[in-house]
């Protein structure tokens, strides 16, 4: 099976007029992320740019992971967000006794009808909250595994399809050592995104006073399902000339090469840049990629996907140091 087909089945099939299509999406989706944006404003305050992220990640049919410290409203903007897209939420909070069962869901005997029935778990949703995911054992993170990446839950031996589109916002703790599990790589490879939330800033957090001094501010849903996987349709006819396509792969080989890292990108984390990239162009307004987009969505893309050698860990080095690295290191070629 290709790479191509275990992607977001809303994502799949591309309008038959893409390049018309895709300066429609482009001229939608900037309109569309500033409207989010102020929404979210009203709720939390400095977090336009994890917002975006955010936005990057729906329109490219992936999922997120939000690293921060307590205190940053992780949750709190995950539910914000959840709320605009006007899908079905359900939120589920990791603990070290949850299991498999408690998120997919389980087979009871029904008296009624002699016979046992699927009880269906909170992963049967379009939106899911996984909050403090790096809290449940990896057998438990496991139960999310087949649903984030092939859209679908086997409970018993039998294979149900999940309602599109499918989203996955979960949190994690990244300072927190005690009773937590670290995500498994192939856990963390699911995640199209890794989203770094910090410290509002100064003024920022002065608003925030300011804000939760007055009623708290209910937010409408801006999406219908429908509306989502329409926008997420259109994405694959955003342009980009041959020489991106080769930048792409240069920057996922220069990963491999890089002396301080273990494991480097994969063809999946090539093929999420793409992805990324486009969304981020169509958000700007533009029915066409660049350079810029990949540089700008590399970190997040990359981020949790490679691996460090010890020797590296132990010097201090932060991936985000070698994610510049590489991107340093691949030339930019002129687009045609």
């Amino acid at each position: 099976m290709s790479l191509a087909s275990t992607s977001n089945p809303g994502t799949l099939a591309p309008p038959a007029d893409p390049r018309a299509a895709a300066h429609e999406l482009a001229q939608e989706a900037k309109q569309l992320s500033h409207k989010v944006t102020a929404e979210v404003a009203r709720v939390v305050v400095g977090a336009e740019d994890v917002t975006r992220q955010l936005l990057i990640a729906l329109l490219a049919g992936g999922h997120v992971l939000l690293e921060g410290v307590p205190g940053v409203a992780k949750t709190t903007l995950s539910k914000v967000f959840s709320r605009l897209l006007g899908c079905q939420y359900q939120r589920v909070q990791f603990t070290p006794d949850l299991l498999p069962s408690d998120v997919t869901g389980t087979s009871i005997f029904d008296r009624n009808k002699n016979d046992f029935v699927l009880r269906k778990g909170p992963l049967f949703t379009q939106v899911l909250l996984a909050d403090e995911i790096n809290r449940a054992p990896a057998k438990t993170q496991s139960a999310l595994l087949e649903a984030m990446q092939e859209y679908q839950v086997t409970v018993d031996g039998v294979s149900l399809p999940l309602a599109l589109p499918f989203l996955v916002l979960a949190t994690q703790n990244p300072i927190e050592q005690e009773g937590v599990y670290r995500l498994p790589e192939a856990q963390l490879d699911r995640f199209l995104l890794r989203v770094e939330m910090g410290y509002p800033g100064f003024k920022h957090e002065v608003g925030l006073l300011k804000l939760y001094s007055k009623p708290v501010v209910e937010v409408q849903p801006m999406f219908t399902p429908d509306m989502i996987i329409g926008l997420q349709r259109k994405l694959p006819g955003v342009y980009g000339a041959e020489s991106l396509y080769e930048y792409i792969v240069q920057l996922a080989e220069e990963s491999r090469k890089h002396p301080d890292v273990a494991l480097g990108a994969s063809p999946r984390a090539a093929l999420n840049l793409l992805r990324c990239a486009r969304a981020r162009a169509v958000l700007e307004g533009r029915h066409f990629f660049t350079h810029e987009d990949v540089q700008a969505v590399a970190f997040g893309v990359l981020g949790h996907r490679l691996i460090l050698r010890p020797e590296a860990e132990i010097e201090g080095k932060h991936v985000s140091e070698i994610v510049r690295e590489i991107l340093d290191a691949v030339p930019v070629l002129e687009t045609v």
